[in-house]
């Protein structure tokens, strides 16, 4: 009789665990088409591709979340069913979500025995759980202590327990779906000593992400989904980003914007010692004090949750002043606490987090969205009434210079794509000419062709370019807000990508726990650097 290989837990490892012809479909879509993967003991497996591609579908149904239409799954060579989360549990399989699990107002130590069961006491021993929990912090360096509050913890440390929680059920395999996203860089080279520890002792890890410098350094092979079909998979060694690119999207994609110098001009946006409150009256902007010129797009930098969302709502209208001034084109505009409508008045234009909340009207047509806020103002109406001639014009004058893919401009626009709703909300807010442009997480949720696009039109605005270029939704995006800068723009990209702060910016400004960190000029910083700012760690803001 074979001996069954344990990891240095005393757990029993997996050797291999495989999906074979995975077909999943929903109404009207097929989410996975046939699919094959495997990950084997001691490696980590990157899982790649775009938005919709099929990631989640299929590592849901690896955790029990959903049950495959057509395949198996295979564990050690032998056929396993696994129809709920305790059944993949049950054979060591754990999962890291993106979006953590955990209760807030518990303690580490509860949280982690949370759904455990006891076969011998009616309750379980939670000093016996602590201990563990220990056993496993110290192994791995995750350093948390397990009687800390869920809700005292940082970001990252709250990750780190979700990990303890993985282990201590017995995971031999862990999916890490997105697990650097909410981290500073040096929090993620802290994770990546853990993930690869963890490998080196027999574990099998799948790591799910979008950023593909982290892929080609962490994992041994990548396997890259399109439209629920899989690519093909390919070892990591000798990858490049414009390799994986093409995987992803299937043609040449380009990866590196050049900033080319452009002339500065006046202030346009003064904000003076704001402070903000929320609802509770506790305070979510600092003191926050900073300046953009025209032509000038200063990125804004920070792990999620420090801030960032208040300081656009408030410079947008919609989140109230408690103390300090907000000037557009610093001449006497003072525009602090003014509403939306006074602030698209004054020069202002917003693209918010929230597109579907806050940009757009789900149940509105593509043609609708286009005039929000604008559809009381010459030449869409006079007086009570609309004049529906010039606004379709309108419509499909946008739709087609900001390439909008869309069926029709009378087409609901929930029923557009992530990048293609990104770009009706940025063609209506960049066709009033704003003097200031806020851009609030503009590439989120994109995939990596809308990303290309929105950060190649903010640098195109800027060095003056046009053309008719073919480019993804990202690029789209990127280079109509690179195309504000030579209008004369003041641009504020708030972004939680910090490779996507350094590619678009002039300056970078880190905030952390609603308070700025330091404003540092991009050319002359380091990911270092702001990996501090953005963990605590104040800089001396200039002059």
């Amino acid at each position: 009789m074979t001996e069954k290989k344990l990891l240095p837990s005393g757990l029993p490892r997996i050797e291999s665990l495989e999906m074979r012809g995975i077909v999943k479909r929903f109404p009207g879509v097929l989410a996975s088409d046939h699919v094959n993967f495997d990950v084997k003991a001691g490696e980590i497996h990157a899982l790649l591709g775009e938005n919709g591609a099929g990631k989640s579908t299929l590592m849901k149904i690896l955790y029990g979340l959903y049950h495959p239409d057509e395949g198996e799954i295979l564990l050690n060579g032998q056929p396993i069913s696994i129809n709920s989360p305790t059944d993949s549990i049950s054979y060591g399989i754990g999962m890291i979500h993106q979006h953590f699990m955990l209760v807030d107002n518990l303690t580490v130590v509860e949280n982690v025995a949370l759904g455990l069961k006891s076969s011998r006491e009616p309750r379980l021993d939670l000093d016996k759980v602590a201990e563990r929990i220990v056993e496993l912090t110290e192994k791995y360096g995750l350093d948390v202590d397990p009687y800390a509050t869920v809700s005292d913890l940082a970001v990252g440390q709250q990750q780190r327990v979700e990990i303890i929680k993985a282990l201590y059920r017995g995971a031999a395999l862990l999916v890490l779906d997105e697990p650097t996203a909410v981290l500073t860089p040096q929090e993620v080279d802290d994770l990546f000593v853990i993930f690869k520890q963890m490998a080196q002792e027999g574990h099998a890890l799948v790591f799910i992400s979008h950023k593909l410098h982290e892929i080609i350094d962490l994992t041994d092979r990548v396997s890259v989904l399109r439209d629920g079909k899989m690519v093909g998979t390919r070892p990591t060694v000798g990858a490049t980003k414009p390799d994986l690119a093409k995987m992803m999207v299937g043609r040449e994609v380009s990866l590196e914007r050049e900033r080319p110098p452009v002339k500065v001009g006046r202030v346009r946006l003064k904000v003076e010692n704001v402070t903000a409150m929320s609802p509770q009256g506790v305070p979510v902007l600092k003191n926050v004090s900073f300046e953009i010129r025209g032509g000038e797009i200063l990125g804004v930098a920070g792990v999620s949750g420090n801030g960032q969302r208040r300081l656009a709502e408030v410079i947008a209208g919609l989140w109230p002043v408690a103390e300090g001034k907000i000037y557009i084109d610093v001449d006497g505009k003072d525009v602090t606490n003014l509403p939306p409508s006074k602030m698209i008045d004054a020069g202002l234009s917003y693209i918010p987090e929230e597109r579907m909340h806050d940009g757009a009207i789900k149940d509105f047509s593509v043609e609708e969205n286009l005039i929000l806020q604008d559809h009381i103002r010459p030449p869409f109406s006079k007086g009570i009434f609309l004049n529906f001639k010039v606004i379709a014009q309108h419509a499909k004058r946008l739709i087609k210079d900001f390439n909008i893919k869309t069926p029709g401009k009378d087409t609901l626009i929930k029923n557009l794509s992530g990048g293609n709703i990104q770009k009706a909300i940025m063609a209506r807010e960049l066709d009033r000419h704003p003097r200031v442009l806020i851009a609030s997480q503009p590439t989120r949720g994109v995939d990596i062709g809308a990303t290309e696009y929105i950060h190649g039109q903010l640098l195109m605005q800027r060095a003056g370019i046009t053309g008719d270029k073919v480019m993804s939704e990202a690029e789209e995006i990127r280079e109509r807000i690179s195309q504000q800068r030579p209008a004369g723009v003041a641009t504020m990209l708030i972004s939680e990508d910090l490779d996507e702060v350094r590619a678009m910016s002039d300056r970078v400004m880190v905030i952390f726990d609603g308070e700025i960190m330091g404003i540092v000029n991009n050319n002359e910083t380091t990911v270092e650097e702001l990996g501090l700012m953005m963990a605590g760690e104040k800089q001396e803001l200039p002059a």
